[in-house]
């Protein structure tokens, strides 16, 4: 016994539904990404939790594009269901199947980093001071790590301490890696180390070994993801041409048992794309030097 299929103004009343539905996610999202005032700071707390929860390159533009194409596939096809899980896709599937920027730039700012730290080597072995090759390698940053290293030269040069600048440049570049050197260099501005030159040379060594790992493992998730973009490829190729070129074949989805089914297939999907995209991501290692409040960080600072 099949299922009756859905009336007219039951569908004209699923699509107002998901219309009504989708219009509330956008006011969501636009409320929680937007920039709080100074007058809202205090309040706006669990906003910027919320946005910070959030995906660098969901914003605005992204989830306004993802919700009326949803909305508009739900009405061109009638089916709740999928006005969601286009909605979904459009938030999510650019991500994935996209390439890795982030780690491309993060592998770049390591690279910078292992040369930052051989200017440094050189730098010392010519009898300079450590603040004054701190200066100098600064002028010459490589690009990846340019602006950081320019606040670095700008809050020494205005008169903060070697260590304190360090801190903030530590801070700023947020790196595991970019905190065993920020701390080999504390060290020596606080209690004359010796032998720093051929520390940092040991440093840079290691910075380049991270970073050819990297470079291995990138490579091993190129190929998984090259997998996922076939697979959602075929899979909205079929779905679109079986929508233009045979609509009657998806006639089953008509009814509520297939919206049913649409959800649990959809879901299916969702679930193995999360899971494709966990065993590619990488985890990194906790940071050496915690992140500090400007104001607390020249008390904390004597810690390390």
């Amino acid at each position: 016994m099949t299922a009756a299929p859905l009336g007219d103004a039951a569908r004209i009343l699923a699509v107002l539904l998901g219309a009504c539905f989708g219009t509330g996610l956008l006011l969501i999202a636009l409320g929680a990404l937007r920039r709080p005032t100074h007058g809202e700071e205090d309040r706006g707390g669990w906003r910027r939790r919320l946005a910070g929860r959030l995906p660098v390159s969901w914003n605005k533009r992204r989830f306004t594009v993802a919700l009326v194409a949803g909305v508009a596939v739900g009405a061109l096809t009638r089916w709740p269901v999928a006005a969601l899980l286009t909605t979904a896709a459009l938030l999510t599937l650019p991500g994935l199947l996209g390439s890795d920027s982030a780690a491309a730039r993060r592998t770049e700012r390591m690279e910078a980093l292992a040369l930052w730290t051989e200017m440094l080597r050189d730098t010392l072995s010519a009898a300079a001071g450590l603040e004054q090759a701190v200066l100098t390698t600064a002028d010459i940053a490589p690009s990846a790590l340019r602006r950081e290293l320019g606040d670095l030269a700008v809050s020494v040069r205005s008169g903060q301490s070697l260590p304190a600048s360090l801190r903030s440049f530590a801070d700023e570049v947020d790196d595991p890696l970019a905190d065993v050197v920020v701390a080999a260099l504390v060290m020596a501005a606080q209690r004359q180390a010796s032998q720093l030159a051929a520390l940092l040379g040991e440093l840079a060594d290691s910075v380049r070994e991270q970073v050819a790992m990297r470079q291995r493992i990138d490579a091993g998730r190129a190929s998984i993801r090259a997998g996922v973009r076939v697979t959602v490829t075929v899979t909205l190729g079929m779905a679109v041409g079986l929508t233009v070129f045979n609509r009657p074949y998806l006639d089953p989805f008509n009814t509520l048992s297939g919206q049913v089914v649409l959800a649990i297939v959809g879901a299916l999907f969702a679930l193995s794309f999360t899971w494709l995209t966990a065993i590619g991501r990488l985890h990194e290692p906790v940071r050496l030097i915690d992140p500090t409040p400007a104001g607390a960080r020249g008390e904390a600072g004597r810690t390390l």
